[in-house]
């Protein structure tokens, strides 16, 4: 039978993942080659702010890739890619400025990053195994195991949908600070703020698509009985 709830839920996620990865890649690039006017680095930039915070337990490294960009909380380490890291633009600063949102927002206990970090096994298992389970369970005609999968699956859809307000409330922090500690002036923090909306949008088609695939498996099982 034609899953024509792919065609309808998915497809349309899909291209706004798409769309969001050209538009967080294009911003990235065009902020990318605009130098602050302090000439500091993420890394520099990145160590200001966690001074100002208050914060000398989280240690700055660089990691390969682009766009890798993370802090690990289990580890207190802020991780900046070689293109933030090292360069003096103001994407580079922006996207550090985030990630430092994030190590403020564990030094203060922000409740919804400490959830989103509980999820992370939870999320892996339930992204990993739950759609295959529930799509053989399909297939095999066995309820329990669609029931199961689904269960699994929604582990990994509330880990999308907590971690929007802990993205929203990075970026904004990241903005506040980057202006309370004048180390961007308000025409730079425009270009911060549009690549750091376009990085917004790609959690959003994330969270969007989860919760789509969600809906379709619970509409697929219900088709079935």
């Amino acid at each position: 039978m034609f899953d024509y709830y792919y065609l309808v839920l998915i497809v349309p996620t899909l291209i706004l993942s798409l769309i969001a990865q050209i538009m967080v890649k294009s911003a990235f690039a065009k902020y990318s080659k605009v130098r602050s006017r302090n000439g500091l680095t993420g890394q520099e930039a990145a160590a200001i702010l966690l001074k100002a915070n208050n914060i000398g337990n989280v240690a700055i490294e660089p990691t390969a890739g682009s766009l890798t960009d993370h802090y690990d909380p289990g580890a207190k380490v802020l991780r900046l890619s070689h293109p933030v890291y090292q360069n003096d633009s103001i994407a580079a600063i922006g996207v550090a400025a985030h990630e430092t949102g994030h190590a403020i927002q564990h030094a203060q206990g922000y409740g919804p990053l400490g959830l989103r970090s509980a999820l992370v096994p939870a999320a892996n298992i339930g992204s990993s195994i739950g759609p295959w389970m529930a799509v053989i369970g399909l297939v095999v005609s066995i309820p329990l195991l669609v029931d199961i999968g689904i269960i699994l699956f929604s582990a990994a859809v509330l880990f999308y949908l907590i971690t929007l307000p802990v993205e929203f409330n990075a970026s904004n922090r990241a903005v506040a600070i980057l202006r309370n500690n004048s180390v961007l002036s308000e025409e730079e923090l425009i270009g911060v703020k549009k690549v750091l909306t376009a990085a917004a949008l790609t959690y959003v088609a994330a969270a969007l698509g989860a919760v789509m695939n969600l809906i379709r498996l619970i509409l697929l099982r219900n088709r079935r009985n």
